[in-house]
């Protein structure tokens, strides 16, 4: 049976009552039938600085278990550090070394990661598309040989606010990266994502690259090459340069299609996270997400 998670940043980013108390929010979740939450390091919620002891964070842990909940998955901010326009991305490996620490204490399995640096910085660096391509290459080899030790999978989550966005440039790069021995590093496929890079084409630069099937193609090109899943809805709108997150069942995508696609992927966990990044009211979707799912799994998995 797949189990249903959240992502804990939801709840905090574009909110007009952002719910900054991370114990009421795993306990509200608890009580709504989810069985995990995934941890974005976003202050007020835990972070490296709130909780930089193995005491602190066990008693993190043993919180979340005690309300019959997981953690799904862990999101840490690495915003503040640079990763394809300089370099040397040291500092940006050494947050991330941090990052994987944190998560390891808290026994989870799968940390994601992006580009940190958006894409409208591709034109102010000037930037050659293949040195982007290859620093990033380099950092996520990296970023997965740290984790492996850990029994930790590295999840990228391609974005249209971020470069590399359109399909054969995602599919180019995971299949680099895990080309060089990296079987724990992988995509971290979400619906609403793959919808605006794979259908939309938003944010590519230069010609629109865009698939005849959209999300769906880009789902079954990149089979065995899924770390962890989320599930949102699209409009085609974006927010904030990036997706615009809608709630499950009313966008455009046909989850009909893809679940039976996902579950045939090879993802490596049982977990279907809801993200509902950016939507304004996020309370009010999240009980009628996880219905939905509901539905979902009684009809494809039960």
């Amino acid at each position: 049976m797949k189990k249903l998670s959240i992502t804990s940043w939801a709840f905090l980013f574009n909110q007009e009552q952002p719910t900054n108390d991370f114990h009421a929010l795993v306990h509200k979740l608890g009580h709504l039938g989810y069985q995990g939450i995934e941890l974005g390091a976003f202050a007020p919620h835990p972070t490296l600085e709130s909780h930089d002891t193995k005491e602190k964070r066990d008693k993190l842990r043993k919180m979340v278990v005690d309300h019959r909940l997981e953690f799904s998955a862990f999101a840490p901010d690495l915003w503040a550090q640079k990763l394809w326009s300089v370099d040397d991305a040291a500092p940006y490996l050494a947050e991330f070394e941090k990052n994987l620490a944190f998560a390891d204490d808290l026994g989870i399995k799968t940390i994601r990661v992006d580009l940190v640096e958006p894409i409208a910085h591709v034109a102010q660096t000037g930037i050659e598309p293949m040195l982007l391509f290859d620093r990033c290459v380099a950092a996520f080899d990296q970023c997965a040989k740290l984790a492996a030790p850990r029994g930790i999978n590295v999840a990228w989550e391609f974005d249209p606010g971020f470069p590399l966005n359109k399909p054969s440039e995602i599919v180019a790069l995971v299949d680099t990266v895990r080309g060089l021995g990296n079987t724990n590093f992988g995509v971290l496929f979400d619906t609403c994502d793959a919808h605006l890079c794979a259908a939309v084409g938003a944010y590519h630069l230069g010609e629109k690259e865009t698939l005849p099937g959209g999300a769906l193609e880009l789902l079954q090109q990149l089979n065995g090459k899924i770390k962890h899943v989320h599930l949102g809805d699209s409009d085609g709108s974006v927010q904030c340069d990036t997706s615009m997150h809608v709630p499950l069942g009313e966008g455009v995508l046909d989850f009909d299609q893809l679940i039976p696609e996902l579950l045939t992927a090879g993802v490596p966990d049982d977990w279907w996270t809801v993200d509902l990044c950016f939507w304004p009211d996020v309370w009010s979707a999240t009980a009628d997400c996880r219905r939905f799912l509901d539905k979902l799994r009684h009809k494809y998995v039960a």
